[in-house]
């Protein structure tokens, strides 16, 4: 357990640095908007592009991997669909308790099985990226597309939404990269490289930035239905998948850390463009980034991913 928190404890002590840091003031406010736009737009995907196209999954267990992240993250969108009546107080809550219960903090992710797996690990996340991160962006689009209050533009309008996602393209190109056999491009690939590498540190600075414990106090039965799908949900049953799917140690660990990561900041983003409950998102995504501190290690320990 020790080693499992002394590689998370940096992670979670940058976020915490970046709350202090926008608390305090110690960098101008008006640093985090161009941060977080930075490092949405071209930083994190360069990152993609590269660990994607350069993932070597020749001996990994690419469909059962897949297969059980996916069936958790569809188990928690058919939950929430059957249930939303009962979840938020309005069509707009509801986008932000769906968001905040399918959508993943990549950022965390990485920087979490870099440090407790290695080369190793993050190989593995590309499997979780690959699985992931098209099918999450494109219903977090088509729910607040239906039940947002910024009103139903038509599917042309959604279509572009979708093709202007810089994280969905981003997986696509690394992925087409990956199937065609090429790893790495002369001076393209350094330079993703250099920029993808000023994703996580700028990333999680953001994450913490963004963090709103008023809202926290504010956000009621919603944020605990979001949170307990995203943190306790959607990892048990991508473990109970990936146990019969008879995944290794390593690659089970992999999977349920990664669908038990707190949501993406990014929701917020997308929250307030396309009408959520934007207020209710950041309190989501403010509970959920502390409670992952406690739950990513239980889980971690529950499946028996702890490094030796």
């Amino acid at each position: 357990m020790s080693a499992v928190f002394e590689a998370l404890a940096p992670i979670f002590l940058i976020i915490v640095a970046g709350l202090v840091m926008k608390r305090r003031q110690l960098v101008p406010d008006s640093f985090w908007g161009p941060c977080e736009m930075l490092t949405f737009y071209v930083f994190f995907p360069a990152l993609l592009v590269d660990s994607t196209a350069r993932a070597d999954l020749s001996d990994v267990d690419v469909v059962g991997m897949g297969g059980a992240m996916l069936g958790g993250t569809l188990a928690a969108a058919a939950l929430l669909l059957l249930v939303r009546p009962w979840v938020a107080k309005d069509s707009p809550a509801f986008t932000s308790v769906f968001q905040g219960a399918v959508r993943i903090n990549t950022y965390v992710g990485l920087a979490a099985v870099s440090a407790l797996y290695g080369t190793e690990g993050k190989a593995l996340m590309a499997v979780g990226i690959i699985s992931i991160v098209p099918l999450i962006n494109v219903m977090a689009v088509l729910v607040l597309h239906r039940w947002g209050s910024g009103g139903r533009k038509g599917w042309r309008h959604v279509l572009l939404s979708l093709a202007k996602n810089p994280l969905l393209l981003a997986v696509l190109i690394g992925l087409a990269l990956n199937a065609a056999g090429i790893h790495t491009i002369t001076v393209v690939s350094p330079l993703m490289q250099a920029l993808g590498a000023a994703a996580l540190p700028l990333g999680l600075l953001a994450v913490g930035a963004g963090l709103d414990l008023a809202a926290v106090r504010r956000s009621g039965a919603g944020l605990v239905w979001s949170s307990v799908v995203r943190l306790v949900m959607v990892p048990a049953i991508t473990a109970a998948l990936g146990i019969w799917a008879g995944l290794d140690t390593v690659p089970l660990a992999v999977i349920v850390l990664y669908n038990g990561l707190p949501t993406s900041a990014a929701s917020y983003v997308q929250s307030r463009l396309m009408g959520g409950d934007h207020a209710l998102m950041a309190g989501i995504i403010t509970a959920q980034t502390l409670a992952a501190a406690v739950t990513l290690p239980i889980c971690l320990l529950l499946v028996g991913g702890v490094p030796g």
